[in-house]
């Protein structure tokens, strides 16, 4: 989870999700990922400085493993990116800065949403009913070339504003430079806004961001747990940081793996001296997320009740009960209120199923991974993900698709001999490739969707004609041999069909025979 959710993984799943569903995904702001796509910012800006030279456009960079604030700046000009840490490339994004957002007291401020990942197969999203509001320490103005360094006035990070001389430590939950959520909402809804449509936004935005990023982390997870036996409960709370624009619409800012769970700060209660003084903001979401995350999540306490599975799947499947319609409480249970965590999937499954279409395509590159704990494609896994797929033919032959592959992992590898092989990122790219390549008249959405179906029919149809051909064979077999000859019908032997188990054998010795080749030609051309 901490390797998917920084600043540039998360940009790469939510940009593949943006090409296939960007009508869906919109919450994102258009990003670059630095230093590998730096020509290309500089040469879309150019372009839109060309078309319309009264444009000046404000951009906020952000290091890629950054935390609270460090390293964030804004820049007006590609010129002004600081390009090197020491002698290292600085990797992270830079993304197009929101300037117009909504102000409550003249000041800019953003929400942390906590969120618990209860389970990822099946999915299960709860979100906190309460959250935070943090607020900038000066007065908003619209970016300038003499404000841009003001970190009090554009970024809200907690960190940041904490050391500002206007930062306000309150008793009350809605005043101060740190509120609830509920009390902001309320603000707002004494003044006409629609708070319903805004939650029911931001639930849509989290749901669908953690879409997004459930491919790559089911790749790690099927490394670790053997498929078809139950692997330890996995869980995280996430903290979401999500920013509402002038039109109420919310903008996701980033996702935190590992979010602050503090529930006092830092006070100066006589000159020089300081002590630590508990938060009644932070007091009021945090305790109640934790012990709500226990709840759910403790292994004593396995209820039917929480969910159930009914005939039309978990998409069916009910709202977790609140504590006064939870049977079989323990006595330990008894005072607890009501859960402040809501369940949101696979409560509103299905308005976001057809969302996970790349989960789908993960799911294909994982059966071809062969070997537990191999997250690459070797060449011939990717060979034989051809070949039972039946994507070659006379216009695309099998040497077309080995290059298809040195050309891809090449590029996504780079210099770095460790990463040898076809990760998700790359196999999505040949995938989206071999799509367009077979249904050009579609748009990608439909592309992908089309050679996705193909692919699940011929595997399908694959694995029916294994069964039959094991099921002939165990007939055939004298009585007495019979018993010694079932397994061979046994599932878990059919997902590990011999061509795969072959392949990552295999794999090593036709990379070598692969390596010394030079590209005569790119195979898009």
């Amino acid at each position: 989870m901490i390797e998917m959710l920084r600043k540039i993984n998360t940009s790469r799943a939510v940009r593949t999700m943006q090409e296939l569903f960007p009508e869906e995904y919109d919450f994102y702001p258009r990003s670059w990922i630095l230093p590998e796509e730096f020509q290309l910012f500089c040469a879309q800006i150019r372009m839109v400085k060309e078309k319309d030279a009264t444009l000046s456009p404000t951009f906020i960079v952000k290091p890629d493993g950054g935390s609270q604030g460090d390293g964030i700046y804004l820049i007006r000009d590609p010129s002004e990116l600081k390009a090197t840490v020491g002698s290292q490339a600085r990797q992270g994004v830079v993304q197009e800065y929101i300037h117009k957002p909504l102000l409550i007291d003249k000041l800019k401020f953003d929400i942390r949403l906590y969120v618990l990942m209860k389970s990822l197969e099946p999915l299960e999203i709860y979100i906190a009913k309460e959250g935070l509001t943090r607020f900038c320490t000066e007065p908003y103005q619209e970016p300038s070339q003499k404000n841009l360094s003001h970190v009090f006035m554009h970024l809200t990070n907690y960190s940041l504003n904490v050391h500002s001389g206007n930062f306000v430590h309150s008793e009350s939950q809605s005043t101060g430079s740190k509120r609830t959520l509920s009390s902001v909402l309320y603000r707002l809804a004494a003044k006409g806004v629609d708070i319903k449509k805004v939650w029911s936004d931001i639930i849509a935005l989290v749901i669908k961001t953690l879409i997004a990023v459930v491919p790559e982390l089911k790749v790690y997870y099927h490394a670790e747990i053997p498929p078809g036996k139950p692997g330890p409960t996995c869980f995280q709370i996430l903290g979401f940081d999500i920013l509402l624009m002038k039109n109420l619409k919310p903008v996701l800012l980033e996702v935190n793996s590992n979010p602050s769970m503090r529930i006092e700060h830092e006070q100066e209660v006589a000159p020089g001296v300081f002590k630590y003084v508990p938060s009644p903001v932070d007091k009021e979401v945090k305790v109640g997320v934790i012990r709500d995350t226990l709840r759910l999540m403790d292994p004593g306490h396995k209820k039917p009740s929480i969910y159930q599975l009914r005939p039309g799947g978990l998409e069916h499947s009910e709202e977790i009960p609140m504590e006064s319609e939870t049977p079989e409480r323990s006595p330990d249970e008894g005072a607890l209120p009501s859960l402040c965590l809501k369940q949101v999937y696979p409560k509103y499954a299905k308005q976001f199923n057809h969302l996970r279409l790349v989960e789908r395509i993960a799911g294909l590159f994982i059966r071809f991974l062969g070997v537990k704990g191999n997250m690459r494609l070797g060449p011939t896994a990717f060979r034989t993900f051809i070949r039972s797929c039946k994507l070659s033919n006379s216009n695309f032959t099998m040497a077309a698709v080995d290059i298809l592959y040195i050309d891809i992992t090449r590029r996504w590898s780079g210099a770095d001999a460790r990463e040898a092989g076809m990760g998700l990122q790359a196999f999505l790219e040949a995938f989206f490739f071999l799509a367009a390549r077979r249904f050009k008249a579609a748009a990608p959405r439909e592309q992908a969707a089309a050679l996705l179906e193909l692919c699940e029919a011929q595997l399908e149809a694959q694995t029916g004609s294994e069964d039959r051909r094991s099921l002939s064979c165990s007939r055939a077999q004298p009585r007495a041999n019979k018993n010694q000859t079932s397994g061979a019908a046994n599932p878990q032997q059919l997902e590990s069909p011999a061509p795969l188990r072959r392949a990552a054998s295999q794999d090593y010795r036709l990379h070598q025979r692969l390596k010394p080749r030079p590209l005569r030609a790119n195979v898009e051309n």
